[in-house]
């Protein structure tokens, strides 16, 4: 016969199982193989036509200008900046972000040092580059534009709440430009503007661009513990469009299907685990987006502003906003509509997201994450008693009529049809749900899911200590106590649950938390965390009911 319970719940947990793990790899590989060669050969040319040319407007690589104006020309060719949040590096050549270090988080846990989103060097080549094209480029196939700099370095002072890093070119003799780096206190977003000074006979025309440039290096901000089980979160560009406020994708897919949009506004950013760098033009103005893999292996994410005239004699300024820092999606949703989906919960959002509002608020009050999840376990437990306890009741019902389901096997053991019949008749008479306890189950998964979501996405939970032994709670459990606790917790509830009569299911069933405690060695202390929470409630909650269905005598209905 067919022992509906069992086969359903056993299809529970192993969708359960499965739900997990590809929710685990959902995370896109990063993209570390080298791509295909571009087939634009200007693709590593620097820009000499309008933005509506249609032309990808790229940008020459320093190392192929070999002569630079001498006026122009400092003794340093870099300078520093620092703000309470920033440590940036900006290149004199261009005007380029070649390193911003994020001092509010740090590298690792061992280490003090910041964590490094923008670099270029033998290990990563990742940098923000933004300048002027059109009719009066100063970004052309000849070079880019050295600027001067007052000072080789800036540092906001406690007094202040602002920063302007002023960068200053003699484009002509009647046109100068400077181009600001503004920048604020506590903000990771920074002002870039082309402030321009046209003195000419002529109008001044030119175009915004800016671009993140990125090689094919694997995300630093990812834990590469636990083998085949390490997390691989989505690395590549998202972009909004008018139609879409969050789109995405790999720099494999670049090569085939590169980006190419005109939105109102828009933003344009390289994804990568918990950190994000976008450019985010002026949103009263039609700016075009496009990507491109280059021929050196480097993936490119563009955006483009409309062409802004400056007429004779006067001034006029060209900018876009740039950010490069935490996915924090309460900052990021005030920056531009839809840049806070960067915190990607997947196709169960409308359930995660108000999960972790929940979570932030319980955080507010405790001061502690991993409380804070024991917190949201309990809220969600209490959300589905009525359905828990239904089930459990259910369950404990199988449990005291096992003895009599025993008994009708053994007597149709070789009638399979009669001993179906007799089971389901005795289900029937004793109003017994032999379902009731696998549908909640299943209906709980999205429930779980989402929360993984939340726990593995939160920027708030890296580097999150909980107590005594768990100083990440999005890493893995170093001595594996909690995966083993969480092990010993699903074997103590099929202890409480009635054993399945076929012994096939029953050995299925025996192998079923060694096999969760296998997967759980390597998934984040505050998933396992929640998991040992859930089931420490269920089996109390299913304890109770139990051994008062037991004392009574008679099943409860």
């Amino acid at each position: 016969m067919i022992d509906f319970q069992r086969y359903l719940l056993i299809a529970a947990v192993a969708a359960l199982s499965l739900m997990l793990l590809v929710e685990w790899q959902k995370f896109e590989t990063p993209n570390t193989s080298a791509p295909v060669v571009s087939n634009n050969s200007n693709a590593d040319a620097a820009p000499t036509t309008s933005s509506d040319s249609g032309e990808f407007p790229a940008i020459v690589r320093n190392d192929d200008i070999s002569t630079v104006d001498a006026a122009n020309t400092s003794n340093a060719k870099y300078i520093s900046v620092q703000t309470d949040v920033l440590d940036l590096k900006i290149d004199l050549q261009g005007g380029d972000i070649v390193y911003a270090g994020l001092p509010a988080y740090t590298s690792s846990l061992e280490s003090d040092d910041p964590f490094v989103i923008l670099e270029n060097n033998d290990v990563r080549h990742y940098i923000a580059q933004s300048g002027l094209i059109g009719a009066n480029a100063t970004d052309t196939s000849k070079g880019r534009p050295y600027f001067s700099a007052a000072s080789a370095e800036y540092n906001l002072d406690e007094s202040s709440d602002s920063l302007n890093v002023d960068l200053h070119y003699q484009y002509s003799d009647t046109i100068t430009i400077v181009k600001r780096f503004k920048l604020s206190r506590g903000e990771y977003l920074i002002n870039v503007e082309y402030l321009i000074d046209n003195q000419s006979d002529a109008p001044f025309q030119a175009s915004f661009f800016g671009q993140l440039k990125r090689g094919n290096s694997a995300d630093p901000s990812v834990n590469d513990k636990g083998g085949m089980f390490a997390m691989k979160p989505f690395i590549g560009v998202a972009y909004a469009t008018n139609e879409d406020l969050y789109k995405k994708t790999t720099f494999s897919k670049m090569q085939d299907k590169p980006i190419k949009a005109s939105v109102n506004g828009g933003w344009i950013g390289v994804v990568q685990h918990y950190f994000v760098s976008a450019w985010v033009p002026p949103v009263d103005s039609v700016n075009e987006l496009s990507t491109i893999v280059t021929k050196q292996d480097m993936n490119i994410a563009r955006v483009t502003s409309a062409a802004v005239t400056i007429a004779p004699k006067s001034q006029g300024k060209i900018s876009a906003d740039f950010y490069t820092g935490p996915k924090d999606q309460y900052s990021l949703q005030e920056i531009s509509p839809g840049l806070e989906l960067t915190v990607d919960y997947g196709w169960l959002w409308w359930i995660a997201q108000p999960l972790f509002w929940l979570l932030t608020k319980i955080h507010s009050v405790l001061g502690n994450w991993g409380f804070a999840i024991i917190g949201v376990t309990i809220l969600v437990k209490a959300a589905f008693f009525q359905l828990n306890q239904k089930a459990f009741t259910s369950m404990a019902n199988m449990r005291k009529f096992q003895p009599k389901l025993a008994e009708i096997k053994e007597r149709y053991a070789d009638d399979r049809q009669k001993q179906s019949q007799a089971m389901m008749e005795l289900y029937k008479k004793e109003k017994i749900n032999p379902l009731g306890g696998c549908l909640p189950m299943v209906v709980q998964m999205p429930v779980f899911i989402s929360l993984y979501w939340v726990l593995m996405e939160s920027i708030e939970l890296r580097h999150a200590p909980f107590m005594l032994w768990i100083h990440d709670l999005s890493a893995m459990d170093p001595y594996f106590v909690l995966p083993l606790i969480m092990g010993l917790s699903m074997f103590i509830q099929q202890r409480l649950n009635p054993p399945p009569p076929d012994p096939m299911q029953a050995k299925i069933m025996q192998w079923m938390p060694i096999v969760f405690t296998f997967f759980f060695l390597f998934f984040p202390a505050g998933l396992v965390l929640y998991w040992v929470v859930n089931n420490t409630l269920s089996i109390i909650q299913q304890y109770i009911i139990t051994k008062r269905i037991e004392k009574s005598g008679l099943p409860t209905r």
